[in-house]
């Protein structure tokens, strides 16, 4: 036995002197790495920033006293998510769903493709959308275990998320084209009654798009002292934008063609995207990090990307005041006209008029000028949500280093900018509000951001 172990181990030293390090320690070989900046994202070089009211709090809140606080390098959107950004993932979503279900009713009617129904171009029956699903006799160990086991990011139906849904086939949506009546069953119970609908038009039930998916808890992690248990379960939940919001954030006013329109109409796509709660936003951004993966996953050698979120309160900060140390809003001073007299960001200039600075309601995400960040209105057209729960007194115990209140059970989640209906003691950067977590506002939207992967990207090294 004694021999055996011996031989072993002379066997494994000779095995490893041919891999070319000569027996010194040179680290483990990888494939070399590029920072990648994300489509319609500006980088944030990260540094210290004295957060917080540096002028009079005329407001007297007193929940922002000054402090030097000190925030790592990201990635942030240069504009507010708009209506189409959202609507790619109410699509996504849509389609998702629909596909499961007519894969799922495929199944239930032990339906077959109808002849070349897969390889055409239009379905000729609902068997033609059932589960691409893998020969489990051609896979091998591990992608049988992960195709089994693994649990994915998407719609509800929980027992079939591991299942792969056939995408090479359109849907059929002409109400005239459907091909059996397996396919209309399953396309009439994604749609309201024709009693139900607005001026008798065919409308998506939107109460039927709801996406599913896991976050990372990991300061649970940390308390259990282990990586096992960290991953929370999110409920369904609906993704669809609260239109009703431009109607019930204003008694007594004549809002409904913003309700009508605003969302759904080509002529608002690039206006952001409003009436959507934080928890939406937060899924939003575990779609857009899982949209993004999954393309990569199919591209060789490459890594998968940081996940998308919202900013905390301090990144927030520090983002709108585009290197300006003390400055009042995104743009430096103290005012909000230039010296022509017009108006840097949209906003309610003067009591009950909203539309002096030329805008009534939002304006397209891409409009007034950008901070020095390149980052589009971080003060008015809509406020946007933070990562960051609410707590008047935080600027008081938060860390110096990217401070963060994350508080689960505190459902008020601090939101930032000031919008088109606020004063302008709202855009100031340091200007601190809230809202409730499942609240939707008809002026509250949201932008992402994304963790930059080094540390050599920040705004106080020498030059």
């Amino acid at each position: 036995m004694k021999k055996f172990l011996v031989l072993s181990a002379a066997l494994a030293l000779l095995t490893s002197c041919g891999k070319g390090d000569k027996g010194e320690l040179v680290g483990v070989k990888g494939k070399k790495w590029f920072s990648e900046k994300p489509y319609g994202m500006s980088l944030i070089p990260g540094g210290a920033f004295t957060m917080g009211k540096s002028d009079d709090d005329i407001a007297n809140i007193q929940d922002a006293p000054t402090k030097t606080v000190t925030v790592r390098s990201f990635y942030m959107d240069e504009t507010e998510i708009t209506n189409s950004e959202y609507r790619q993932f109410v699509e996504w979503v849509k389609d998702s769903i629909i596909r499961t279900r007519l894969a799922i009713q495929a199944e239930e009617a032990g339906a077959k493709p109808a002849e070349g129904g897969r390889s055409g171009k239009k379905g000729g029956s609902i068997g033609d959308y059932g589960f691409a699903d893998v020969d489990p006799e051609k896979m091998t160990a591990y992608d049988k275990y992960m195709y089994e086991n693994y649990y994915s990011v998407g719609t509800e139906d929980d027992m079939y998320a591991n299942r792969k849904t056939n995408k090479k086939i359109k849907l059929i949506t002409e109400t005239s084209k459907y091909p059996d009546a397996d396919y209309v069953e399953v396309m009439d119970s994604m749609y309201l009654p024709e009693s139900e609908s607005f001026n008798g038009l065919k409308t998506i039930d939107v109460s039927k798009l709801k996406f599913k998916y896991n976050q990372v808890d990991l300061n649970k992690a940390v308390k259990k002292k282990g990586r096992k248990g960290f991953y929370d379960d999110v409920p369904p939940l609906e993704i669809y934008p609260d239109t009703t919001a431009w109607i019930k954030d204003f008694a007594y006013s004549y809002n409904e063609p913003m309700h009508n329109d605003y969302f759904w109409h080509q002529a608002y796509g690039e206006y952001p995207v409003v009436g959507v709660s934080w928890k939406q936003a937060k899924a939003f951004c575990a779609w857009r990090t899982m949209y993004k993966n999954s393309y990569v996953k199919k591209q060789k050698g490459r890594d998968q990307v940081n996940s998308f979120r919202l900013p905390t309160e301090a990144e927030w900060e520090y983002a709108a005041r585009g290197g300006i140390e003390s400055g009042t809003y995104p743009w430096g001073g103290p005012y909000a006209k230039n010296d022509r007299g017009c108006f840097l960001a949209n906003f309610k200039p003067n009591r009950g008029d909203y539309a002096a600075d030329g805008a009534l309601y939002t304006v397209e995400a891409k409009s007034y000028e950008p901070n020095d960040f390149n980052l589009y209105n971080m003060a008015g057209n809509v406020s946007e949500w933070t990562e960051t729960a609410y707590d008047a007194g935080a600027y008081e115990f938060v860390s110096s280093m990217n401070p963060n209140v994350a508080d689960p059970k505190n459902q008020r989640k601090v939101v930032r900018g000031g919008s088109w209906k606020d004063v302008a003691f709202f855009l100031q950067v340091s200007t601190r509000d809230f809202e409730y977590a499942d609240s939707a506002r008809s002026y509250i939207g949201f932008r992402t951001v994304q963790d930059y992967m080094g540390t050599d990207a920040t705004g106080t090294r020498p030059k």
